[in-house]
């Protein structure tokens, strides 16, 4: 595949009005070789349609294809490269020669800048670091080029029928001036003057010591022909003058390899050419052959390292390049999928000995294409489980490509990457060139596809990656996929607990699993409104739950009451969401110490710590207290408070129905004959009183005042009512009990006498029963009113 497209020109050229100005020194090189100069421009300073004009004494020349192949000139535009180069024969036409030593050039480069025309003066001066060999041959791309020294005027191995036909019309020539004959073709063909020949499409020149010969390839005079399978493309021409009864006849013979180059299962471009290209140039002794890139010989040293392989085979000189050689030029392409192509500006020297000493010096440039090769990509799953990350890494990707996007799962996300979310994306530099991208998403970003397994409590998680990446410049898309799963053992969460002076602390870290549970205090899915409804201090952001449940508040369970201290355990249950089944729990128990409390249990038991200081005189004793019942006496005191623990339906307790609520009620008396003998003053004796409350919500009753048992399905609030000062501050219930609607009712009857007297005696009684409908009590009757039907009371 070619990379050299020669430009042309209008017409016009002469008739534009343009500026002359000066290159950026950053957008111009300029070099003088062995035996041409190159300019190069950068494609971004030149636009689409840079024009060359070559500059002499006697005007300026546009350069235009037919030009350039007659006079010299190698011009190309190299897209892969950036910029649009010109290679110019030091025997080029418009090239001031002194001695053919010094070789001096002067061009105009043509933009176009902005819709104006403008041209910029470039000049150059070079000289050869080599010495001319006796001939000298050029295959360039567009054109053939033979020098000779002009002092050399006898051929040593002309073919006779040549020789002879040549000699008989330069004796049969009437003129001296100077005349081809050019030999190719099936006829002979017949001689012509230098400008005959030139119009035809050939060049001769003379300078201070060389006579010269170009020609651009396919000429009708040209001969073509195949050396052991290579094709070769030369012309033949024999100059003749005669100076009186002396002829003298020069002949020229430029030969090049047209062979366009191979590339095999190995890897290696191939290119072949004949160790002798032309009888003329056939050589004696072996010939040297050096090779290399972009115009610059490498010596055999290098030429190896860099993989290079001359190898000679049956007069064939056999050139072999690893496709992806320093030097070589790379291009990536879509196709349905992604391919590349190496472009090799090949640059080769043959040395040919002969023993007339017509030592020949072939330098041929040649661009050598692979064919679209595939260029695979490749994915790598570098996650490591421990991190909850997934990582993965796409490499070999080529310079010329960039990423643009990727879909993850079905959501795109398109570059330039931000990296300010759970999704990272980093470019890793190769030091081959290539790159590749470093992609990191969380295990539990929402775009991740999750599947719990509850038999092995593992969680299963995809991710399905779509790159999409460009080719530059063309921005020509083509797409990569990639997958990626993982497992995590996952666990039920965990409360760290701790104990404070007011109650127990719950914190949890959140996972990013832990919505597969639900967190529930007893049955109750604990959320915020729970958590204002029960008097917990509840705080939850991305980071952690931190749950403050104050002692005394719903869900607490109590044990060991005593005076000193009481033991309160609060638990919180983790369930599954759809069978509410309970997977594990958070448990913690404390020990606490107050001066007043009140438990009511959900198996109907009021258990209260009270200060009776206010209640009974100075000096009394709190172990003088009793409920209502004068036989329902403390189980524990101290100097001023008592510990009372009682079934709900005992004790002269009263029953207060509300719409939603059920009250049991009793209260701490102090012996009146002890009061009278304390306080004889106040006949009245009207000191504190102490009321305590238990309240229940009727929803959660199972069996309202059951003869045998009392079961609800959750703990009642509690409260302590003093009489002698105010009661704010105290313990209240959360949600404040319904108007009682029904006369109290009392548990007991206060005529009975038990058999015995003893301290905290609870004597046994009978009930008032309730129908389990009331827990769905309608809230009016017909006339606006709660109705109930209660039972009537039961004697002993």
């Amino acid at each position: 595949m070619a990379i050299h497209f020669c430009l042309g020109v209008t017409l016009l050229l002469s008739m534009w009005a343009t500026a002359k100005c000066d290159v950026p020194n950053e957008a111009i090189n300029m070099e003088c070789h062995d035996r041409f100069f190159v300019i190069a421009v950068d494609l971004a300073f030149t636009g689409n349609e840079p024009h060359f004009e070559a500059v002499d004494e006697s005007g300026v020349y546009p350069i235009t294809r037919h030009r350039a192949a007659q006079c010299g000139y190698s011009i190309g535009v190299l897209p892969l490269l950036g910029h649009v180069e010109l290679r110019a024969s030091y025997f080029s036409c418009h090239t001031e020669n002194n001695d053919d030593k010094v070789f001096t050039f002067n061009f105009n480069l043509v933009v176009a800048n902005e819709g104006k025309i403008v041209s910029y003066a470039l000049s150059k001066t070079c000289s050869p670091s080599l010495p001319w060999s006796p001939r000298e041959v050029t295959c360039e791309v567009n054109y053939m080029e033979v020098s000779v020294n002009s002092e050399v005027t006898c051929p040593s191995e002309t073919k006779k029928e040549d020789w002879n036909a040549a000699l008989k019309s330069a004796y049969t020539s009437a003129t001296s001036d100077w005349q081809v004959m050019l030999h190719g073709g099936e006829e002979q063909g017949m001689p012509m003057n230098l400008s005959e020949a030139h119009k035809r499409g050939y060049l001769f020149d003379l300078t201070d010591s060389r006579l010269v010969l170009r020609a651009q390839y396919g000429q009708p005079e040209s001969f073509s022909t195949e050396v052991n399978g290579v094709p070769v493309e030369g012309v033949h021409a024999t100059l003749f003058s005669r100076q009186g009864w002396v002829v003298l006849m020069v002949d020229l013979v430029a030969a090049c390899s047209m062979h366009e180059g191979s590339y095999n299962d190995s890897g290696y471009m191939m290119w072949d050419t004949p160790e002798a290209l032309h009888p003329l140039m056939t050589s004696q002794h072996e010939a040297q052959v050096k090779i290399g890139v972009n115009g610059e010989l490498v010596e055999e040293p290098v030429a190896e390292e860099r993989g290079y392989i001359v190898k000679k085979q049956n007069t064939i000189i056999q050139i072999s390049i690893p496709y992806n050689a320093e030097g070589a030029i790379r291009k990536s392409l879509v196709s349905g999928d992604l391919f590349e192509f190496y472009i090799f500006d090949l640059y080769l020297e043959q040395m040919l000995f002969g023993e007339d000493q017509m030592d020949t010096r072939l330098r041929a440039h040649r661009t050598l294409a692979t064919p679209l090769l595939p260029r695979s990509l490749f994915s790598e799953n570098r996650t490591v489980p421990e991190e909850r990350v997934f990582t993965v890494y796409i490499g070999n990707v080529p310079e010329d490509v960039e990423l643009a996007a990727v879909n993850l799962n079905g959501q795109k996300c398109n570059a330039p990457f931000s990296n300010e979310s759970s999704l990272t994306i980093t470019k890793v530099i190769q030091p081959n060139h290539n790159h590749g991208y470093t992609l990191k998403v969380s295990m539990f970003d929402p775009v991740i596809r999750q599947k719990f397994s509850k038999e092995d409590a593992t969680m299963q998680q995809t991710l399905e990656i779509n790159y999409t990446l460009t080719v530059l410049p063309e921005n020509e898309p083509f797409y990569h996929l990639a997958s990626v799963m993982a497992f995590t053992d996952v666990s039920p969460p965990v409360f760290d607990a701790l104990c404070t002076e007011s109650g127990i602390s719950f914190k949890l870290d959140h996972r990013p699993f832990d919505y597969l549970w639900e967190i529930t205090i007893d049955s109750d899915l604990l959320t915020s409104e729970l958590a204002d409804q029960h008097g917990y201090i509840m705080s939850n952001d991305s980071n952690s739950l931190l749950l403050e449940v104050p002692l005394l508040s719903q869900g607490y369970q109590y044990e060991g009451f005593n005076l000193k201290e009481v033991i309160g355990t609060f638990k919180i249950l983790i369930r599954d969401p759809k069978t509410s089944e309970v997977q594990s729990s958070s448990i913690k128990t404390c020990s606490f110490t107050t001066t007043e409390l009140v438990v009511c249990s959900t198996d109907g038991r009021m258990t209260v710590v009270a200060d009776l200081a206010l209640a009974i005189p100075n000096g009394g004793n709190p172990a003088r207290t009793n409920l209502r019942d004068k036989y329902c006496g403390p189980k524990e005191t101290d100097g001023s408070r008592a510990l009372f623990s009682f079934s709900l339906n005992s004790c002269g307790s009263t029953v207060k129905l509300g719409k939603e609520y059920v009250t049991y009620e009793n209260e701490i008396f102090y012996s009146k004959k002890l009061r009278a003998l304390k306080n004889p003053a106040d006949p009245s004796n009207d000191i504190d009183r102490v009321m305590i409350q238990c309240t229940y919500p009727l929803s959660g009753l199972f069996r309202l005042f059951s003869v045998y048992k009392f079961e609800s399905d959750k703990a009642g609030f509690g409260r302590i009512v003093h009489s002698a000062h105010s009661t704010e501050g105290l313990l209240s219930p959360t949600m404040e009990p319904t108007t009682v609607f029904q006369t109290p009712v009392y548990t007991t009857r206060r005529s009975r006498r038990p058999v015995s007297m003893r301290p905290g005696y609870q004597p046994p009684v009978k009930y008032i029963k309730v129908s389990s409908f009331l827990r769905n009590l309608p809230k009016k009757g017909a006339k606006g009113q709660l109705q109930i039907k209660l039972n009537p009371f039961i004697s002993l």
